[in-house]
């Protein structure tokens, strides 16, 4: 939300630079997440000088041309070529020097130089309104009052507006800053507590406000008062719809909204300023004379202000006059009902609305506009009608015409003020200090917020209806705590901490330990939106439409339902880093997926791992290296084993998002599975390098980790021994099947078995291969003898024979 320094100090006369009160503004809440300055003419005018033209001639190389001589106060008279076709000696005139910069309608800066025109030198330009920024016209350049000062510098000749901007990060609650006058209200209380300066809140008056005639009587009548609580209009007829006065327009330019016309411009500035939403329709065309506020049937077609047919929701409230809907209440307006140029009389609309409906309302159309997100966040009921008296007010003074009806208010039901109690004790213990109990009834008062009675243990008090967000104690003290000042309040030199009695199998603690281990491979963690489109479940067979959780408002179509997997959106963190030249990655998220079934819905937890590119860095000493399937398998193992999870069992998955994978399993509990991503399922991501995945089902992991006993046992005094085999075996043949052999051989004395090398080719019958394996062999109580390995041995080439049909090399 933007706020114009110049416009808050309408309301609060203050001196301080811009940069403090925004550091205050920030103290009080009202986080500034940016200062920028406005100018109503872009440059400022600076380099444009008053210059009296001396002399005017015809460029002899151009028929549309004139030579002229400015006199600009300097020692010397500059000769300038100008094209204006109004241009003439005895003129005050505009003049660009040479480095001024000039701005175009779009932004775009140019300079003014030094240069030649058909042969002749030109020293500067004589400016046009629409060169300046101070108008649209380019028929001829300006001319000014010939009492003109000649040398007077042209920003001291027009009014030209310097302000400073504050972009305020507004947080939802804080529904009655969402204006200058809110802002100004916080900032008079933030001035009061911080440097004891007690201003004068300043606001417009309405004590003029009154009836000229009541020759266009249009009614109102208001069905369902629970949407509507509050509605106001009146009338004001013979006012002539046209640009704003240049103050309006600076006002509503400074903080980012392009003046439309009068009227517009009008309800657009009292709700920046009251933050009280106004509508104005145009009165010729509502028929019947009257204004029914109401909701319409099921799929009743509107159009709105930017010509959108919309089909409506038997639950939207409508400003509708006897015969059909001309505005969608508090959101959007209609496109008939419209102000336009040829509009002589309005019904000025000023209401309060049900924040729960029209929020529901915007949501449903996807319509976010300044009157929707004030009024779906509460307003204050009580400003209804003195911004009406307000806006009424500006738009007989700026626009003419008369007010040409009663103000109607329908408003059978005061929404009342929140009565509250304070305990001093209590305030004492939420904010850590005791703040003095003065300062406490005075931060209140500054706030609006009435003390009916003062006790020694606390306060009654009544808090106004338009701070729907301080409705309990705790809500009051934090008030009390954002004025005092969060600075303000000492830190403690003892540190208190309590003993947490919990299992070390918590799903967090189990989650740092995989993390700090990943990151230490040389792995970054993503976090994804758990919301994605339903489009990526085209992509896989496993994954099934009826089992989307879906959005019932959602944001837009491809984040309107919860993933059924984590697949999708690690490849959207893939794709985005590959597009930035980033091509080797290692990337890893815990997250959740969600699923829809006819008994309930369900989520489980996940950790995905992605691969892609070399493992590591381009180094002089090492050939690069490819992150392949082995690689990611061994980084499994690894995690498997640092949760003690060992003993798996390995089997082949076939499915369309791997095509090459395996899963690991506890008994009949699935672990991981994992493998090279199909290149059916990259193509959508425009992905073209391999990319490999894991996917383990973290709650399986958890459940099995927690079952798992850590066994410790005596380092061995004895040594081990290695013997290696040359095994010929068929393609087919797996290590693991071989391991596997091995162990259930011989499972007192062998330890481990590895693979150390793998050949394939030349000398080597057809569809043979050769592993190199190698047999770890220790008796924890004994040193081995040679008879004793060679039984063993001799024992594993008669198993693999027999099983494998193995032979030795």
């Amino acid at each position: 939300m933007k706020i114009s320094y110049n416009w808050l100090k309408q309301f609060l006369k203050t001196d301080w630079p811009a940069e403090q009160t925004g550091e205050l503004l920030t103290d009080l809440g009202l986080e500034i997440e940016g200062i920028e300055l406005y100018q109503s003419v872009k440059g400022g005018l600076k380099g444009i000088v008053i210059g009296e033209v001396l002399t005017c001639i015809p460029h002899p190389n151009a028929d549309r041309l004139k030579i002229t001589t400015v006199d600009i106060g300097a020692d010397e008279v500059l000769q300038i070529v100008c094209g204006a076709p109004n241009v003439a000696a005895g003129q005050k005139v505009p003049v660009a020097t040479i480095g001024t910069t000039l701005y175009t309608e779009t932004g775009e800066a140019w300079t003014i130089k030094k240069g030649k025109i058909r042969g002749e030198e030109s020293h500067g330009m004589i400016c046009a309104e629409d060169e300046l920024g101070l108008g649209k016209s380019h028929d001829g350049i300006m001319v000014l009052d010939k009492k003109t000062q000649v040398g007077a510098l042209a920003a001291d000749i027009f009014d030209i507006e310097n302000d400073t901007v504050f972009e305020i990060g507004l947080t939802p609650n804080r529904a009655d800053a969402m204006s200058h006058f809110g802002v100004a209200r916080d900032l008079k209380a933030g001035l009061l507590q911080k440097d004891d300066i007690n201003t004068e809140m300043i606001t417009p008056s309405v004590s003029s406000f009154h009836v000229d005639s009541r020759t266009l009587k249009i009614g109102i009548d208001v069905e369902d008062y629970k949407l509507a609580p509050r509605y106001c209009g009146v009338s004001i007829t013979g006012l002539k719809v046209e640009d704003s006065p240049a103050w309006l327009q600076n006002r509503l330019k400074a903080i980012g909204l392009a003046p439309k016309n009068n009227i517009v411009d009008i309800t657009n500035y009292v709700l920046h300023e009251l933050g009280q939403p106004l509508h104005a329709f145009d009165a010729a065309k509502i028929s019947g004379n009257k204004v029914i506020v109401k909701t319409l049937a099921e799929g009743t077609k509107f159009t709105t202000l930017d010509d959108i047919e919309r089909e409506l929701s038997a639950d939207d409230l409508m400003i509708c006059d006897a015969e059909k809907p001309m505005c969608i209440a508090g959101v959007f307006g209609g496109a008939h009902s419209a102000v336009s140029e040829g509009t002589t009389s309005i019904f000025l609309e000023s209401a309060y609305f049900s924040p729960v409906s029209i929020r529901k309302t915007a949501k449903r159309h996807a319509l976010n506009t300044d009157a929707s997100f004030r009024f779906e966040r509460g307003i204050d009921p009580n400003m209804t009608g003195y911004a009406l008296k307000r806006a009424a007010l500006l738009i007989v003074e700026i626009a003419g015409g008369e007010i040409s009806s009663d103000l109607l208010d329908s408003y059978p039901k005061k929404i009342e003020d929140f009565q509250v109690r304070l305990s001093f004790d209590n305030a004492a213990k939420l904010i850590g200090e005791e703040i003095p109990k003065e300062t406490i009834k005075r931060i209140l008062s500054s706030l609006d917020i009435k003390v009916n009675n003062v006790t020694e243990a606390g306060l009654g008090l009544t808090v106004p209806a338009y701070r729907n967000d301080v409705q309990r104690e705790a809500d009051v003290i934090e008030e009390i705590l954002r004025v005092y000042g969060y600075n303000n309040i000492g830190t403690t030199e003892k540190l208190n901490a309590s003993i947490s009695n919990t299992s070390k199998f918590e799903d967090y603690k189990l989650q740092n330990i995989i993390g700090n281990q990943l990151v230490s491979k040389g792995f970054f963690e993503i976090l994804s939106n758990s919301l994605t489109t339903p489009k990526y479940i085209a992509l896989s067979e496993q994954l099934k439409d009826e089992h989307n959780v879906e959005m019932l408002n959602p944001l837009s179509n491809d984040l309107s339902v919860m993933r059924q997997s984590l697949l999708f959106s690690g490849l959207e963190a893939v794709r985005y880093n590959i597009n930035r030249k980033r091509d080797d990655l290692k990337l890893y998220e815990f997250g959740k997926t969600y699923h829809s079934y006819t008994d309930g819905r369900e989520e489980y937890k996940h950790l995905s791992m992605f691969l892609t590119g070399s493992k590591t860095n381009l180094r002089w000493n090492s050939p690069v290296q490819k992150s392949d399937f082995f690689y990611l398998k061994g980084l499994i193992n690894s995690t498997l084993e640092r949760l003690g999870l060992s003993g798996h069992k390995v089997s082949p998955i076939k499915n369309d998002v791997f095509s090459e994978g395996i899963s690991l399993s506890l008994g009949k509990t699935k672990l991981v599975e994992f493998g090279v991503i199909n290149k059916k399922v990259l193509k959508p991501f425009g992905i073209s390098q391999e990319v490999l995945y894991a996917d383990f089902n973290w709650d399986n992991v958890i459940d099995m980790a927690k079952h798992n006993d850590i066994k410790f046992k005596d380092i061995p005094k004895y040594p081990e021994v290695r013997r290696d085999f040359a095994l010929l075996l068929d393609n087919d043949v797996t290590f693991e099947a071989i391991a596997k052999i091995a162990m259930q051989t011989e499972k007192q004395l062998l330890k481990d078995v590895d693979l150390f090398d793998v050949y394939q080719g030349k000398n080597l019958p057809k569809g043979k291969k050769s592993y190199a394996v190698s047999f770890t062999i220790q008796d924890e109580h004994k040193t081995l003898t040679d008879k004793q390995i060679d039984k063993i041995m001799n024992k594993l080439q008669a198993n693999f024979k027999k099983q494998l049909g193995a032979e030795l090399r």
